[in-house]
């Protein structure tokens, strides 16, 4: 039988929000919006409050919260508006909250995403840096709670559509390897010598998917993949040298798992987040996503290649910070954070995204990633290195 959830979407205004949002609302009787959350997007939060009649709208910005406060009461709207993240963690640890939607992008969201875990909530996970960040912690937070993760990120969907059992370890359950796929995003046939001069519109250009402007930009420089390498080792109790990961410009495939047996499991759809979306709101059940069927005899080829990480280094980077483990995975997820946004504003080049990165790993202390305030502290130290670094190349 079908029990109604109550939602919290975090991160609403984004393109995972937004996406989260049109699957719900296709199925009034089965989700209840009770939180939305922001950072400055007022006019989009108030368009949803008026959309979805929240409880709770909470906006991280001081001033952007006093101004959706006003708007609110002017449409004479009952949604209370309430600011920062204490108020937003508190909203989510509520008892009447079923489903928490992790949407917000980047380290941001660690903290709301571990109130959850804590709280035995459905996380729906699409906020990627959690895992990277603080994997072991918000794994066992889940674990003693009874939380139940569902990967939202389309490749972690995939695999885990892919897995008959999840109770089952990697050994028990005859996994040979998880093939990770990426479309290579839109500079993918670029030479080293055009990749240097890559302006942040045509990094943002994705073919394929609509994103946020910082996954974009990782999509570009295959960061992306190398987090995405980060969170399955860590969701799925595997170890690096159990991934794969194959570049698939047609973005059909999300992902594979190989079995010993010699059988692969794959995954395919459209290139569309409501697909994975739908299915973390309502597994085991299937729901209507709003996503048209894939068709067959309209996909004339399905390519895969290997990552060149002579041009694209962020991965191999990424690659190396799981091997080592510890803090590492946090020190590269916050000095790439401060290299995207030195990209997107123009401070520094394309190719030099990866320089900062390894440059922060190369000189952050790394420790065991033993508790919440180790890890925090090693995100500020680090974002402070990727800096001075960014400061450094400025162009």
């Amino acid at each position: 039988m079908t029990v109604a959830a109550n939602v919290a979407i975090l991160g609403s205004t984004g393109s995972v929000g937004e996406n989260a949002l049109d699957v719900i609302s296709r199925h009034p009787d089965r989700f209840s919006v009770e939180v939305l959350s922001a950072n400055t997007s007022v006019d989009t939060m108030l368009r949803q409050c008026k959309a979805f009649s929240p409880r709770f709208a909470v906006m991280l910005d001081q001033g952007s919260a006093e101004n959706l406060a006003s708007n609110v009461r002017e449409a004479g709207l009952e949604t209370v508006v309430l600011h920062g993240e204490h108020s937003l963690c508190e909203c989510v640890r509520d008892d009447g909250i079923d489903t928490v939607v992790a949407a917000i992008v980047g380290a941001a969201g660690l903290m709301s995403t571990l109130a959850a875990a804590e709280t035995g909530k459905r996380i729906v996970l699409a906020n990627k840096e959690a895992l990277v960040m603080s994997g072991s912690l918000l794994m066992s937070s889940a674990a003693r709670s009874g939380a139940l993760i569902m990967p939202t990120d389309s490749e972690h969907n995939a695999m885990f559509q892919c897995m008959a059992d999840h109770t089952l370890s990697k050994n028990e359950s005859g996994i040979e390897k998880i093939l990770l796929t990426g479309s290579g995003g839109p500079l993918r046939n670029c030479s080293k010598e055009a990749l240097s001069v890559v302006t942040p519109q045509q990094a943002l250009a994705h073919p394929n998917w609509n994103m946020g402007p910082k996954i974009s930009i990782d999509s570009a420089t295959l960061m992306n993949k190398g987090l995405e390498v980060i969170e399955a080792c860590t969701l799925f109790g595997v170890e690096l040298d159990d991934i794969e990961v194959l570049i698939h410009p047609q973005s059909v495939v999300h992902s594979m798992v190989q079995y010993r047996d010699g059988s692969v499991l794959a995954q395919l759809g459209r290139p569309d987040m409501r697909t994975p979306i739908a299915h973390a709101l309502a597994w085991p059940e299937r729901i209507h996503s709003g996503v048209e069927p894939l068709d067959f005899l309209d996909i004339a080829a399905l390519e895969f290649e290997a990552p060149d990480l002579d041009r694209f280094p962020c991965l191999g980077l990424a690659h190396e910070a799981c091997r080592v483990g510890g803090t590492a995975p946090t020190v590269l997820n916050a000095a790439n954070e401060v290299a995207v946004d030195g990209f997107l504003n123009g401070f520094v080049s394309f190719l030099q995204l990866s320089e900062i990165v390894e440059n922060t790993l190369s000189c952050a202390k790394i420790s065991p990633a033993a508790d919440l305030p180790t890890i925090i502290e090693a995100d500020r130290t680090a974002r402070e290195l990727a800096r001075t670094k960014l400061s450094e190349l400025r162009v």
